[in-house]
Parts: structure tokens; sequence; C-alpha cells
């Protein structure tokens, strides 16, 4: 079995996993929201979120994982009743899995997993790949056919970039990493060579 990198506080990750077979994991509207609701409860205590889509069978998240001092115990949320000793990252994002999966399937009357085993997570280590890959995760929508532009699609932080309603996403940060509002929507709207990121992309 594929022994899979620690997620190390104070790094930045992309977050990605596919359904089981490929299978679809969003099959209503109430599960997309129920994705980010449980999102909400057991990652953001712990990690910073720069963007994220959720398409039928698959996701990808663009987080940067909190240092310890950064993390506030009190706000954390576990699927099982006893309090780790430690905060775990990896663990938050397997108690969000659990959680949606369960979910799922008594919503669905269905049973067993939902996605595939281990969730994968590549290293983000330069800003050229951290600003390809925000593009990346917004386009895939647009990739896979789901609709012509970014904007019209409703479940990724495309939209949210260009609000200014509150938000947790580290919107003034994505903002600035592209040089102002005007760029990041230049930026979005040009064909990106992303041959550079292949080893952090994935394709379903």
């Amino acid at each position: 079995m594929e022994q899979k990198q620690p997620i190390l506080h104070g790094n930045y990750y992309h977050i990605y996993n596919r359904g089981n077979n490929g299978i679809d994991v969003f099959l209503e509207n109430e599960n997309y929201y129920h994705f980010l609701r449980l999102y909400a409860k057991y990652i953001e205590p712990v990690a910073e979120t720069f963007a994220w889509c959720l398409l039928k069978n698959h996701f990808h998240l663009l987080v940067r994982i909190k240092e310890k001092s950064e993390i506030n115990n009190e706000e954390l949320s576990y699927s099982t009743t006893e309090k780790p000793k430690t905060v775990d990252p990896s663990r938050q994002f397997s108690h969000l899995f659990n959680a949606y999966t369960q979910a799922v399937n008594k919503r669905h009357n269905r049973t067993g997993s939902l996605f595939e085993t281990t969730f994968e997570r590549k290293l983000v280590s330069s800003e050229k790949y951290f600003q390809q890959l925000i593009f990346y995760i917004h386009n895939n929508p647009v990739h896979h056919g789901f609709v012509t532009q970014m904007s019209l699609y409703p479940w990724s932080s495309y939209e949210t970039v260009l609000s200014d309603k509150p938000s947790k996403l580290k919107r003034k940060d994505v903002v600035e990493l592209f040089g102002g509002l005007e760029n990041f929507l230049f930026y979005h709207n040009q064909q990106q060579d992303l041959n550079e990121i292949n080893n952090l992309i994935i394709e379903y």
C-alpha cells in the first residue's frame, strides 16, 4: 500500500479525492451544501482555504495547514467522542470524509465506502505552482464540460473571490497573489499552460 506523506503544520497542500471506482459523490444540491457545512466544522479550525471546487465525482481543495499555535482547540470538532491528545490535520480530513460518507449513505440508502482509499495530498512548494493550481481548480468545471465559463459553476470558490460577502476563504491573499482583482480575472480568462504542474494535478 502506498504510504501517503504526512500533512504537516504550516505547509500548503492540494487535497483531492474521487468517488470509489469513479462513482458520483455529490448526488443532489443538498450533498454539496452538507459537504461544505462539514468542511467548516472539521477543517476550518485547522486550515486556511485558498481555493476549492466540488464536482460530481471528485473534489479539489487548496489549503494551508495552520501552525499549532494558530489552532484554537476549543473550535475543534471530532467524529469520535474521545478528544485526541494532539491535533492531527490528516485525521481532521478523515473526520470530514467519514462524516460525509455516513450522511450520504443514510440519505441515499446506500452502504460501503464512498471515496477511494486515503485522500490524495500534494505539497505546494512554490508561488507559481500555487497560482497555477488556483486557476486549475477554478477551471475544472469548464475542463470537464459542466459549464462554458467558470462564473457559471456554483460549487467553487471562483465567485467567492469576486464577491465582497463575508467568507472564510483567504480572498484577499488570493487577489494579492495575482496582483489585484483585474489581474486575477485576466489570468483566469487566458488559456494557461499547466504542463509544469502535472505532478500536482489529477485527471478524472
